[in-house]
């Protein structure tokens, strides 16, 4: 950026169409976050004073910021947080994104809630994102979530304690490897879960912010199916009779999904669609009895 005194509107409008030209697809609202995370503010306050001076220092961490994001880093990762469910969750690169598109499961998930109490499993919990936006919203039931990496129980217990969720706790577990007991396994009303679900050769997996999300929480063999395919066979000795598994897949494989369930002896199987119209989420029930 040139020297001298620039208003903050100025410093937005300038950053928004640098982010433009280096491709990224919401430049504006890009450059309005990290213009925020280096102010420290919100952008209720960008908005209302736009015609002050962008401090010395903040502009300085301001334009680091950008040409990281210009570089194509994801933002969420520059400002170590972003928001799911209403809730502010600290971010990593050794975890996936929160997505909305995930938030469909979400409801998904809570539409099977019903009950006061129960237990819920989230497989592959991250940030914790799942986990603790149903154990917002279903504050009787007792909601695990599980991850093979440490450092994302160790992210997930820390988004828990700085929300004050107490009914979430965390497990480092390779699916459901830690959760087998004397009885055979432990139990749940409902088992949730956003595996890996990208083929391997899918051209997206170099282009935008996936480019710098881990790849073992993405790619899922050479169909992208290899994770749901284990998840709906082995969550079988982990779900009471009647229980529900609620999984989130890839926008043209919930036919595949269904499938898979429909094969293992699930009922109801049902998919669910996210706000752009796709089938994002794919549920079935497993039949009272057969434990």
């Amino acid at each position: 950026m040139p020297g001298g005194i620039v208003r903050l509107d100025t410093l937005l409008a300038r950053a928004a169409a640098r982010l433009a030209a280096a491709g990224s697809p919401t430049p504006r609202l890009d450059a309005e976050v990290l213009l925020c995370h280096a102010l420290g503010c919100d952008r209720t306050w960008l908005y209302t004073w736009g015609d002050r001076a962008a401090p010395t220092v903040a502009r300085a961490r301001f334009e680091a910021l950008l040409a990281a994001r210009a570089g194509g880093q994801p933002v969420a990762y520059l400002t170590g947080t972003r928001e799911f469910w209403g809730l502010p969750l600290a971010t990593h690169p050794s975890t996936l994104i929160p997505r909305p598109d995930t938030e469909t499961l979400v409801e998904a998930a809570l539409a099977l809630a019903t009950a006061e109490t129960g237990r819920l499993l989230d497989l592959g919990t991250g940030t914790g994102a799942i986990a603790l936006a149903l154990a917002s919203e279903r504050p009787g039931w007792h909601v695990l979530g599980v991850d093979i990496r440490p450092e994302a129980v160790a992210l997930a217990r820390h988004n828990a304690e700085r929300l004050s969720i107490a009914n979430a706790s965390f497990r480092e577990s390779d699916w459901f490897a830690a959760l087998v007991d004397e009885s055979g396994g432990e139990r749940f009303d409902l088992i949730v879960a956003n595996p890996p679900y990208v083929a391997e050769d899918d051209p997206h997996l170099i282009q935008g912010d996936v480019r710098f999300e881990p790849v073992s929480a993405l790619v899922a063999g050479p169909d992208g199916l290899a994770d749901l395919r284990h998840l709906v066979t082995a969550a079988r000795a982990h779900l009471v009779p009647g229980g529900w598994l609620a999984l989130e897949h890839g926008h043209d494989q919930a036919a595949a999904v269904r499938d898979l369930l429909t094969a293992a002896d699930y009922t109801a199987v049902t998919s669910r669609c996210d706000l752009a119209g796709h089938e994002r989420v794919t549920l079935g029930r497993a039949m009272a009895g057969e434990h």
